[in-house]
């Protein structure tokens, strides 16, 4: 049972491989916020460092944000960048949080990322390089985009 969910989700992420590419993205940035593994180790929930600084996901419909529908602002766990309002966020049926748009183009990097024989777009923070989850263009209007976050690389403060 355990393979069929693996498969059927691997699937999902391949129907879904056309993504925005954008010249937005973190090769050769360097970042506001740098700290040591050590103090990023020190700082996260073991979850949270290997999703945001080893680029890795959590499993959907787990995170605490993905049936979240209180107002409010997502920001970076590892910097507090605001990232995502809920105003823009919607019902992706994923299990990971879903919104149209960042607050600010400015707040996301993307960049190609083509692990698991898979062509996407992952987003991370631009002030300190956090990997948050990846990009789709079959979101709703007005944008198209599916930004596909992790719940464990955000903060939500309610309004």
């Amino acid at each position: 049972m355990k393979n069929i969910f693996i498969v059927a989700i691997a699937f999902l992420f391949s129907a879904c491989n056309a993504q925005t590419k954008t010249n937005n993205t973190s090769a050769g940035k360097k970042f506001a916020v740098t700290k040591t593994d050590e103090e990023w180790k020190k700082q996260l929930s073991s979850t949270a460092y290997a999703v945001t600084r080893k680029e890795g996901t959590e499993q959907a419909f787990t995170g605490k944000y993905w049936d979240n529908h209180d107002k409010g602002t997502y920001s970076c766990i590892c910097c507090g960048q605001e990232l995502f309002s809920s105003d823009t966020k919607f019902e992706s049926g994923t299990g990971w949080p879903s919104f149209y748009q960042p607050v600010s183009k400015a707040s996301i990097l993307d960049e190609s990322d083509n692990t698991y024989g898979m062509d996407r777009t992952k987003v991370t923070c631009s002030r300190c390089g956090a990997h948050l989850g990846h990009v789709f263009n079959d979101g709703p209007k007005p944008t198209g985009l599916r930004y596909c976050i992790n719940s464990v690389a955000l903060n939500f403060t309610k309004k």
